[in-house]
């Protein structure tokens, strides 16, 4: 045994600094999950001393979370347009990696590639703008479109039944190019034996792609989906709070978990709430990753994560 620990020390050693970081950063502060339980107030003598004199008041924060009036309406949204992310994200990448591979032109290929990566590296309050560039009330894009035809502008900032469609649209545009690369990777890692013998035995593109292509992806589209599945509970903070720049009567379609605790915390300074609601959503989440793997565990084993 000594002997064995000998020889590996030096990888040891190498794993210490992503061990103390992963004990430091993710391990250590989940002691504070017990805010959630407790109505946390700040007294003299520091955090531990504030955490230690707290009244303790059990499942009063989740139980005043969904007693909210707006409890129905922040689920419903966060669950459904994470629901449509995950089923339109998945299916426009496997669709544009495919695409990509499928040109003959690699360095046209590597512009579209740059093309749909770059949206990714902008932050949510410059997409806003970008937004905003299009549905200003008197200055957007498309309001002077609109005016030059003839057509009353729109006040797209008030009008509810257009956000959820934009919210897929500008989620899409600015995710969908960083999976691309993912499968992109995995599709250029096939063997290209399979596809000459399937050329040989006279099967078309289309055909290649079904039993071929598709096939090889399956792993890594289940394993990307139970992992979105796992932040179901969680939505994207800057899409849903910068992009439509808080505008009141969005809150019906766009208000998620996220931002309705932002706001309670801004306005209350409630901690407990906002602990207890970060804890609801990794605890969901944990259930939604092992129920999805579960189900996948029984209907394909092979592709499974554990």
């Amino acid at each position: 045994m000594l002997y064995k620990t000998r020889k590996n020390l030096p990888f040891l050693l190498m794993v210490l600094p992503g061990f103390i970081w992963l004990l430091v950063i993710k391990y250590l502060p989940m002691a504070g999950v017990v805010i959630a339980f407790k109505d946390f107030r700040y007294f003299p003598g520091g955090f531990i001393n504030s955490l230690l004199k707290s009244e303790w008041v059990g499942f009063d924060n989740f139980r005043f979370l969904f007693a909210s009036n707006d409890a129905k309406v922040i689920i419903r949204n966060t669950l459904g347009y994470n629901i449509i992310f995950i089923i339109t994200g998945t299916v426009l990448a496997v669709s544009f990696a495919i695409m990509l591979n499928e040109l003959t032109n690699h360095r046209l290929s590597k512009i579209y590639q740059t093309s749909m990566f770059f949206p990714y590296f902008l932050s949510w309050v410059i997409v806003s703008y970008f937004v905003f560039t299009f549905l200003s009330i008197d200055k957007g894009v498309v309001n002077n479109i609109l005016e030059s035809m003839g057509q009353d502008p729109v006040s797209w900032y008030s009008e509810t039944k257009w956000w959820p469609l934009f919210l897929v649209l500008i989620n899409n545009w600015k995710n969908v190019g960083y999976s691309t690369v993912f499968y992109l990777a995995a599709i250029v890692s096939i063997d290209k034996a399979y596809y000459e013998s399937a050329m040989l035995d006279g099967a078309g593109k289309w055909k290649q792609i079904l039993y071929i292509t598709l096939p090889h992806l399956k792993p890594m589209i289940i394993t990307l989906t139970v992992l979105a599945v796992g932040r179901i509970f969680n939505a994207d903070f800057g899409l849903f709070y910068n992009v439509p720049k808080e505008s009141g009567p969005l809150f019906p379609v766009t208000n998620v978990i996220d931002t309705y605790v932002y706001r309670g915390l801004m306005k209350t300074g409630d901690v407990g709430i906002t602990t207890a609601t970060g804890l609801l959503q990794s605890t969901v989440g944990f259930i939604m990753i092992m129920l999805t793997n579960a189900i996948i565990r029984k209907v394909d084993k092979e592709n499974s994560i554990f």
